[in-house]
């Protein structure tokens, strides 16, 4: 019994010190990334005073491996562009660009502003689209001392003919607008006039009671520094109008709603009202730092309404209690979305609840969540409605989730699925839930959630992974044990 215990405290010890190993590891590792694009951009600013395109003659390229050596595809010419050499104390990489031609056996070397940075073992590919292009994808770049290694994810095309570098970013945002013509079934390009919403996606798009269209948030990223992306959640809100007398012409205006305006967000849902109000529901809040991003999900709902430009919060008033109907009898509740106005400034603010989720993995996750809370003018006290036989049931609402599907019939909206993340786990929802429109009381849980739908592959193949490892280790120290129990008994002997 002592020895197992000895053992497994021994284990307990191996992994903590495999612990930390690995985090001093990863320290370095980013430290060391750091350092690496430091270098890289200070040998960009060298390449940056470079202003117009300068080809020389010039003798044979110096020794280099790990280049690209492309064919020209209309000319007879090859081009040559990066490469490494190691000289036995540095290593050098090059982002030069020579051209040679095979007919006159001579080579140029060609200086192009905005080149990309230096680099080996990329991948370049030459296609004839115009005039002849030549795509550079990835490759590495070295310290000086060859101990260090950056690798790069960037996409670069060449124009052979405008001898000009473009760098191709792997997302595009775009801010077009088309229209199709359910008649002709043909698309058109429209040219609106005026300033309106800059490229994005996920933005929600409305139609308003007279014709127009609402364009609503989304979100973009842009490049703050080399490999470093950072998020913008839009909240502006743009009106698409059809001029008057006018075929096909359109014209933008950016519209500032009153009212009680949702927070900013993305992957929000949207839906039309009975009344032609748009309601939006739930979405996510990146908070972003440059190497983490964590999302608050969202729950809430709100009103648009196009004709007075104003925001409301969906305020529900909660259930009626049995002993009040059963006293007061039935009680005409006045229809529309709208009711949500008529609460003022009397309506309590929602309130915000803040829970830890554990996920399987033993992540601990904090979900903040918004509740509706009831409306004084929706729930009158009166001394009939006290009583303990009078307590509220748990309220029953959608969770926090984004990219939920919405749709509304006969008054009712009803919602579907959607995701939120748990650790590194999306934990994506099969639920359904109703509600009514006009009487804004309660949710309706028509479909719960089923935990057993669930999958995700990759935490299960982490922990096989993992108590595979486990395994391994826990025989090696078995193994160490008894050997060195056979060792110090030959001593002792």
């Amino acid at each position: 019994m002592g020895k197992k215990g000895k053992k497994e405290k021994k284990g307990r010890g191996a992994e903590k010190t495999a612990a930390k190993m690995e985090k001093k590891v990863s320290k370095r590792s980013r430290k060391e990334e750091e350092d690496l694009e430091a270098l890289i951009a200070h040998f960009q600013t060298l390449d940056a005073k470079k202003t117009q395109v300068v080809e020389t003659p010039c003798p044979p390229p110096s020794p280099r491996l790990n280049a690209s050596l492309s064919a020209h595809p209309e000319k007879d010419e090859l081009i040559l562009f990066g490469g490494e050499y190691f000289n036995g104390q540095k290593t050098l990489l090059y982002n030069e660009l020579y051209i040679y031609n095979i007919r006159k056996d001579s080579w140029t070397r060609v200086e192009i502003p905005s080149a990309p940075p230096r680099r080996c073992a990329h991948q370049a590919v030459v296609v004839p689209q115009g005039g002849g292009q030549v795509w550079i994808f990835g490759g590495e770049f070295a310290s000086p001392d060859g101990e260090q290694f950056y690798h790069y994810k960037d996409l670069w095309v060449l124009h052979l003919a405008t001898r000009t570098w473009e760098q191709v970013r792997d997302y595009i945002y775009y801010n077009d607008v088309y229209a199709f013509n359910l008649d002709t079934f043909t698309w058109s390009k429209l040219s609106p006039s005026g300033t309106g919403p800059t490229p994005r996606s996920g933005c929600q798009m409305t139609v308003t009671p007279q014709g127009s269209i609402v364009i609503y948030g989304g979100y973009s990223k842009q490049r703050v520094k080399k490999d470093v992306d950072r998020g913008t959640q839009h909240a502006d809100m743009f009106l698409l109008k059809s001029e008057e007398g006018g075929e096909g012409r359109w014209t933008w205006t950016r519209i500032n709603p009153s009212g009680a305006k949702p927070s900013p967000r993305s992957g929000f849902s949207v839906a039309v009202a009975p009344n032609h109000q748009t309601l939006l529901f739930g979405g996510v809040c990146d908070e972003e730092e440059e190497e983490s991003l964590q999302g608050d999900f969202l729950n809430d709902l709100y009103f648009y309404d196009a004709a007075k430009n104003r925001w409301f919060a969906g305020q529900l008033k909660g259930p009626k209690l049995e002993k009040r109907k059963r006293r007061r009898g039935k009680k005409v509740e006045p229809e529309g979305a709208d009711k949500q106005e008529s609460g003022g400034a009397s309506t309590q603010a929602p309130l915000e609840v803040v829970r830890e989720v554990v996920a399987e993995d033993g992540t601990v996750v904090t979900i903040k969540q918004v509740l509706s809370a009831p409306s004084p003018a929706g729930r009158p006290q009166s001394d009939e409605e006290d009583g303990p036989d009078e307590a509220e049931s748990p309220t029953i609402e959608p969770s926090p989730r984004s990219n939920a599907m919405l749709a509304v019939k006969h008054g009712r909206l009803y919602l579907y699925g959607g995701m939120f993340e748990a650790g590194n786990r999306q934990v994506t929802l099969s639920d359904l839930y109703c509600l009514d429109l006009h009487k804004m009381e309660e949710w309706t849980a028509l479909v719960e959630m089923d935990p057993e739908t669930q999958e995700w592959l990759e935490e299960t193949d982490s922990e096989e992974d993992s108590d595979a490892v486990e395994g391994a280790e826990g025989r090696g120290e078995d193994e160490e044990d008894e050997d060195s129990g056979e060792d110090s008994g030959e001593e002792g002997g």
